[in-house]
């Protein structure tokens, strides 16, 4: 073990030495370097280890100073100090950080990060609207994530890089901050996944009997779909009917007079017809069997934990994307399956309309501030005679920040501008933006990317002198889906960069938490987590704290604390608070 310098360092970069090779832990080469740098990040110091002397090596560092750590990719280092029950407080990742640099409009010279397009991101997800039956809206990236270099010089050239470009920042206390919580993210993901989610498999299996019958041989379908699928075939009277081929489906269902233009289940649902109703229950079960049925549960729970692969920043707004195990589409009805190890339990919070109150805080909207705090803020709206009902509430408040100008949104989101002028001169300020082509930022500074080629192209030929009026609509409709966009793109980033500040300050707080010997320590979470509450999952404005019996209120006002501290630390003295639905059980509900 070397000997610590003299002065501590502030920020101690993690690199694969030049003799290094590919072999031993993922990500770790033969030999690893560690330079020093001090606050001003001038080398003061620097260190070769093996890889098995790296996790003795970041213990005596954390105990005596805490620097923060530069990873190249966070996923390729921090897995292995984990699971040498190593947890470190701070650090910086490259990948995630150079992706916010490279656009961020804060950045008035981004020459220098974009001369190193290796440390360029895979292309991320667009956001989109809310879906009622998924716990989180993104769809799961089935990309690698693309590698990054893990040499100690590539790495300090970065760091370089990027220290140059927030020193030229026009407000790099914004910046800085989302960069400290987009990284820390990246800890927290490399975290959840080394704890896992506790997972009933028992349960699972009963909730896939009780929908599809028992587990089949094999490919085969599982008794209870099949019985389903006879019905759906004796209302069509077509024995033959295809229910797993969309082309083969709409012949079945346009013979048995049932116009429609596709399967989907909101135009399914305009007809009566009799195979309507069999019809969705089976595409429901074959959606659980396909995405959560028995080869989900062999392949992604082991030894009662579900691990699955998150992706932090892997949406363009912050918001997270998973590229392996599916954690973001799990469908509520497995909730169940979630649950305590013996004596532990499951302390659960979600925030009630978390992207509404950003808006408020962001646009310094104080009506709108008022009419959710303390309470539930479409509840809040129907109070204040806005709107008769909450559904009528969150109708009007999903068409603002996404753009709906149609039925129900259109009729009740103008009652929206007179009443919160704030907010909503922010939303369609930044939609107008968007629709001239221009770019919008979120709190914080992520921001969102330039119009595509579509967008590009049709304002391109509807400003030619031919111009059709075709050109004319097509331009149009590109304009208004790219105002769409970026409306709703300061809303979702800004919400995204609370979540991040609020998981930030609640990991470092159950850190803090003394380990518990009771006798019930968690061997399947990791040396790390075996005996104190650890975060296990998040879900866009959700987390779940798995915890021992004795220190669940502890965490459960940790999680408060936090909540409370990530409002203050975005909005300072906005009149905004962000309220908690929590419990603690044994076992996570449905709802």
């Amino acid at each position: 073990m070397t000997n610590p310098p003299a002065a501590m360092p502030v920020w101690c970069v993690i690199g694969r030495a030049p003799d290094a090779d590919l072999g031993g832990v993922r990500g770790m080469g033969s030999k690893i370097a560690v330079v020093d740098l001090d606050g001003a990040q001038a080398r003061i110091g620097s260190h070769h280890l093996g890889a098995d002397e790296l996790p003795g090596f970041v213990r005596e560092r954390e105990a005596q100073g805490r620097p923060r750590w530069v990873f190249s990719d966070t996923p390729n280092w921090y897995p292995a100090l984990l699971a040498a029950g190593v947890q470190i407080e701070r650090c910086h990742d490259l990948r995630l950080t150079h992706a916010i640099l490279m656009r961020s409009e804060l950045v008035t010279d981004r020459s220098a990060v974009a001369e190193a397009d290796q440390w360029d991101a895979d292309p991320v997800s667009a956001p989109t609207a809310p879906e009622a039956e998924a716990l989180f809206e993104v769809s799961e990236r089935r990309s690698h994530i693309k590698q990054v270099p893990h040499d100690i010089e590539s790495v300090l050239a970065e760091f370089a890089r990027q220290a140059t470009a927030l020193q030229t920042a026009s407000d790099p206390g914004r910046l800085r901050l989302l960069l400290a919580a987009e990284s820390a993210g990246g800890l927290v993901a490399a975290e959840m996944q080394a704890a896992g989610v506790p997972w009933d498999v028992a349960e699972h299996d009963r909730i896939l009997n009780e929908e599809l019958g028992p587990r089949p041989a094999g490919d085969a379908k599982p008794a209870k779909m099949l019985a389903v699928a006879e019905e759906v075939r004796a209302a069509l009277d077509d024995p033959r009917a295809n229910l797993d081929s969309h082309v083969k489906l709409l012949h079945s269902l346009h013979a048995a007079g049932i116009n429609v233009a596709s399967t989907s289940k909101w135009e399914l649902e305009q007809s009566d017809h009799p195979a309507v109703a069999p019809l969705l229950q089976y595409k429901k079960q074959s959606r659980l069997l396909s995405a959560n049925g028995w080869a989900w549960l062999d392949e992604w729970v082991s030894q009662g934990r579900y691990r699955p692969v998150y992706v932090p920043g892997g949406v363009v707004t912050g918001r997270w994307a998973a590229s392996g195990g599916g954690a973001l589409q799990i469908p509520r009805q497995l909730r169940p399956a979630l649950r305590a190890d013996p004596g532990w339990r499951l302390v659960s919070a979600d925030v009630a309309q978390l992207e509404p109150r950003a808006l408020a805080a962001m646009s310094g909207d104080r009506a709108m501030a008022e009419a959710g705090r303390g309470r539930d803020l479409y509840s809040g709206l129907v109070d204040e005679g806005i709107v008769a009902t909450r559904q009528e509430a969150k109708i009007a408040v999903l068409g603002a920040m996404y753009g709906s100008t149609t039925g129900d949104s259109g009729r009740l989101v103008p009652r929206l501008r007179t009443s919160f002028p704030a907010a909503m001169g922010l939303v369609d300020s930044a939609a107008e933006v968007g629709a001239a082509g221009g770019v919008v930022s979120t709190w914080l500074g992520r921001t969102s990317p330039v119009p595509g080629v579509g967008w590009r192209r049709a304002q391109s030929a509807a400003n030619q002198f031919d111009a059709t009026p075709a050109d004319e609509n097509r331009a149009r409709r590109a304009a208004g889906d790219q105002g769409r966009f970026t409306r709703n793109f300061v809303v979702q980033g800004t919400a995204a960069e609370w979540a991040l500040a609020w998981l930030a300050d609640l990991r470092l707080r159950l850190s803090q938490l003394p380990g518990v010997d009771d006798g019930n320590p968690v061997t399947a979470s990791g040396p790390v987590f075996s005996r104190r509450a650890h975060l296990v999952f998040f879900l866009h404005d959700e987390v779940i704290v798995h915890a021992p019996a004795q220190q669940a209120e502890a965490a459960a006002e940790a999680i408060r604390e936090a909540a409370a501290s990530a409002g203050k630390l975005l909005f300072g003295n906005a009149p905004v608070d962000f309220p908690l639905d929590l419990t603690i059980s044994e076992r996570a509900a449905k709802d």
